[in-house]
């Protein structure tokens, strides 16, 4: 075979990967946007006393047992953002958002929106304002990496409720038509 046969060979090829990595992504940020929204549906509001936070791996982090039961294998030795709280007066352990981990302050009160063991939303910090800049530190290459992810996805979500809304617009503007057709004839 010529070089050129298996240059074009190795191209198709890569490009069909391509194409399937591209349509597996969209179907799971289409998935993982619904969670978010099932999960912000049950979150509650609760007040916590930080003791600390970490990043650690979700089989070290001291979860409840049925938790680990029902986490995937290949999570288990993931690195989560772990956040050790005392809510009420049990002291627990919850698995935070990456994108508001580096946000919440320890040894610090803070409200926050629970759904179940995950903290999805930081309302308010006691003595602080949540949107009060602090003084600038220099951040990590994983805090950056949060933070453009974080910033990513809100964008996606944004797009996908545009097109939500332009679909069910031109839906209505269909029916419109259509009854306008039925009335005439």
């Amino acid at each position: 075979m010529s070089p050129w046969i298996v240059t074009l060979i190795i191209v198709v090829v890569v490009v069909g990967i391509l194409v399937a990595l591209y349509i597996f992504g969209n179907k799971m940020q289409k998935k993982q946007l619904e969670q978010k929204e099932q999960m912000r549906a049950s979150a509650q509001m609760t007040s916590m006393l930080v003791i600390d936070k970490k990043i650690m791996k979700l089989k070290d982090a001291g979860l409840p047992k049925a938790v680990m039961e029902q986490a995937p294998k290949r999570y288990q030795n993931a690195k989560m953002p772990i956040v050790k709280a005392k809510v009420g007066p049990q002291t627990m352990n919850l698995i935070c958002d990456d994108g508001i981990f580096d946000d919440i302050p320890t040894k610090c009160e803070v409200k926050v929106m629970v759904s179940g063991i995950y903290i999805t939303e930081i309302k308010s910090i006691r003595g602080k304002r949540k949107n009060q800049p602090e003084e600038p530190k220099k951040k990590s290459l994983a805090q950056k990496m949060r933070k453009k992810q974080s910033e990513l996805q809100a964008e996606y979500a944004k797009e996908e409720k545009a097109k939500q809304a332009k679909k069910a617009a031109k839906d209505e503007e269909k029916k419109k038509k259509e009854q306008a057709k039925k009335i005439t004839n």
